[in-house]
C-alpha cells in the first residue's frame, strides 16, 4: 500500500471533483480526523490516518484491503469510481438527482 503519485492524485481528484466540486477538501479534512487515499493493487482506498498507522504492521502481500474502496485505475490509467464511494460522496454532492428505475425518468431532489 503506497501513497498516490502526483499524476494519480490529479486524475482521481478531477473525477471526484465532477461530483462534489470544491467540497473535495472537506472529504480529506473531516471533523472526526484526517483521511487519506492509498493505492493497493490498482485500487484506491479511503482510510483514516489512525487506521493507516495500525495497518503498517501488516505486510503488503498479506493485506487484502484497508478502508473503503473508492475506485480503481484501469490499464490505460483512467480512474473509475466504485459504488462503495457513494456513501462518502453523497453528503458533498453538488446536485442530487435520482432516476426512477420503474419509468427511467429523472427526478430532481430540491
Amino acid at each position: 500500500m503506497r501513497p498516490l503519485t502526483e499524476e494519480e492524485t490529479r486524475v482521481m481528484f478531477e473525477k471526484i471533483a465532477k461530483y462534489i466540486g470544491e467540497n473535495l477538501q472537506l472529504l480529506v479534512d473531516r471533523p472526526d480526523g484526517t483521511y487519506c487515499f492509498r493505492l493497493h493493487n490498482d485500487r484506491v482506498y479511503y482510510v483514516s490516518e489512525k487506521i493507516l498507522k495500525l495497518a503498517a504492521n501488516v505486510s503488503g502481500d498479506k493485506l487484502l484491503s484497508l478502508g473503503t474502496c473508492f475506485g480503481k485505475f484501469t490499464k490505460t490509467h483512467k480512474f473509475r469510481l466504485h459504488i462503495t464511494a457513494l456513501d462518502y460522496l453523497a453528503p458533498y454532492a453538488k446536485v442530487c438527482r435520482a432516476v426512477s428505475f420503474a419509468t427511467g425518468d429523472e427526478v430532481k431532489d430540491e
